[in-house]
């Protein structure tokens, strides 16, 4: 266990996540201005299609982590070169599977957007359509090289590769939109990206890592337990794909590219919230696999449970607070007037999805333990129930109807149900859980009145006035969070960092003096 790779791991998420955001903040207003709302739905609803597609992954990226995590903590070297020769072959064929059904989709896409497409939007879609098709079918057989990094526990190089990728991508998408091309342009440039990006992992797991790809004898049985798995990561998946893909594709066909591009842009908020809570929970998947493994008791896993979902709260508490008070304000200087109704839409996305976020070390308990199935499978029911009631809100409400159906959908199932049999099946402490969060959530709802009383003050809509406001809001909120929500432990892991800079700054000026005493001399 590389707890360095965990620490620096979680610290380069957050880099890459605020680096995304700025990147994001600067680069998205460019981008929607120069390819325009409709062009921009364009690129969305494509997107969205590509990424219900993506759905034939079957979880099997997801086994591929938990199961090599397995046989690194027992030491099996010999199964784990087994295994990593199977999923191959298995993501080989996945990749034939998802360029079959690409191919036969593709003559389908008339049906579906004839009637909400014009000929000239028809047509370029059905380009874009067959690009990311292809480069969807290439991306599984090299997947396997980023779940085989992530299963060694090697946090701080993908994620450094995924801060340059953050750094290039729009440099070279902007770069395509400045020489004069569209939407087109911007998938092909991604698929020429995407493909770099996969070498690389490869060539870091076989010179690094020094990997290697057995194709010997498969184990039928063991290729049966994590089919089994698999199918429930699967369902999963299609649940995520439910809540996030489906409303714009349903927006595409009932309401046009207009709306599908607001609801984009609700989508992206929502996107850029996830992450600051993923960022952590997604790294200990290997971690919990070795401890259940080992058989850790429950209490432990309860505590780690308890105690990620506090600094996961903490962190995404911040950027509730301030989208709740300057949301609006903020889309409207960032994508422009005509994004302003995205405000409404991702605060009915984001405000129920705040709960599952902070839990989210519970499902990945719930794969490390193989007991994932009952999740999958009540919330698939309740998602094809979301699907059912957002079409007919969708063709009343638009953009609106379709959030409201998802966040229903959303405290059901991952809210009610699953605190229920955290409790009941896996015993973890949940009214302890929900005890700490209360206590951490008397700072924040003081933060929101201050937040209130900031937009009273600064009326009217402008980029300084906003900063400024941000600026004081996390100002107040640290320094309250830190004084009455914060733990000694969660104190130390604020101390820590702040003390070695300082340390750091000292060392240097003290250094800096001997030189200069030095060269008098």
């Amino acid at each position: 266990m590389n707890n360095k790779q965990y620490k620096v791991g979680a610290a380069l998420s957050y880099a890459s996540i605020f680096i995304g955001n700025i990147v994001g903040i600067i680069y998205t207003p460019i981008m929607l201005r120069m390819l325009g709302q409709e062009e921009y739905g364009l690129y969305a609803l494509v997107g969205s299609l590509i990424a219900t597609l993506s759905l034939v992954d079957l979880g099997f990226g997801n086994a591929c982590i938990r199961y090599v995590s397995k046989y690194r903590a027992l030491g099996d070297k010999e199964k784990e070169y087994n295994l990593n020769g199977m999923f191959l072959l298995i993501n080989i064929f996945i990749c034939s599977l998802a360029l079959l059904i690409g191919y036969i989709s593709f003559y389908f896409l008339d049906n579906f957007f004839s009637h909400s497409l014009s000929t000239n939007e028809l047509e370029k879609f059905k380009i874009m359509f067959l690009i990311l098709v292809f480069n969807l079918g290439i991306s599984f057989p090299f997947s396997i090289f980023g779940s085989i990094i992530v299963s060694y526990e090697q946090f701080v190089f993908p994620k450094l590769i995924g801060i340059i990728r953050i750094l290039l991508n729009p440099i070279v998408i902007l770069a395509v939109l400045f020489a004069g091309y569209d939407s087109l342009a911007m998938v092909l440039a991604n698929t020429v990206i995407n493909i770099l990006f996969l070498w690389v992992n490869v060539f870091y797991c076989f010179r690094r890592l020094k990997i290697k790809l057995y194709f010997k004898k498969f184990d039928m049985k063991l290729l049966k337990e994590i089919f089994i798995y698999s199918m429930f990561i699967f369902i999963a998946i299609i649940v995520d794909k439910i809540y996030w893909s489906t409303d714009q594709f349903i927006l595409g066909m009932y309401s046009g590219t207009i709306m599908v591009s607001i609801y984009a842009i609700a989508s992206q908020i929502n996107m850029y919230y996830m992450q600051f809570s993923t960022a952590i929970s997604g790294m200990f998947l290997p971690r919990l696999t070795a401890m259940i493994t080992k058989e850790t008791n429950i209490k432990e896993l309860s505590q780690l449970f308890i105690k990620i979902g506090r600094i996961q709260y903490i962190v995404i508490g911040l950027v509730l607070v301030g989208l709740i008070s300057f949301g609006k304000e903020f889309i409207i200087i960032w994508a422009g007037q005509e994004y302003a109704h995205a405000y409404y839409i991702s605060l009915i996305l984001v405000l129920p999805f705040t709960i599952p976020l902070i839990q989210n070390t519970g499902l990945t308990i719930l794969q490390a333990k193989n007991l994932h199935g009952f999740r999958s499978i009540v919330l698939l029911i309740i998602a094809l129930g979301n699907l059912a009631i957002s079409i007919p809100l969708a063709r009343n409400f638009g953009g609106v109807g379709c959030a409201i159906g998802t966040a229903i959908a959303m405290l059901v199932g991952n809210v009610i149900i699953m605190n229920i049999y955290y409790y009941r099946k896996i015993k973890i402490d949940i009214f302890k859980f929900w005890k700490e969060i209360f206590n951490l959530s008397f700072p924040l709802t003081m933060c929101l009145l201050i937040g209130y009383f900031l937009n009273e003050i600064f009326l009217g809509y402008g980029f300084f006035s906003l900063l400024l406001k941000i600026v004081f809001l996390t100002i107040c909120y640290s320094v309250l969070m830190y004084l009455m929500g914060m733990n000694n432990y969660e104190k130390e892991l604020v101390k820590i960092p702040i003390l070695k800079i300082m340390n750091n700054f000292k060392k240097c000026y003290i250094a800096l003096n001997v030189n200069e005493r030095k060269s008098k001399g």
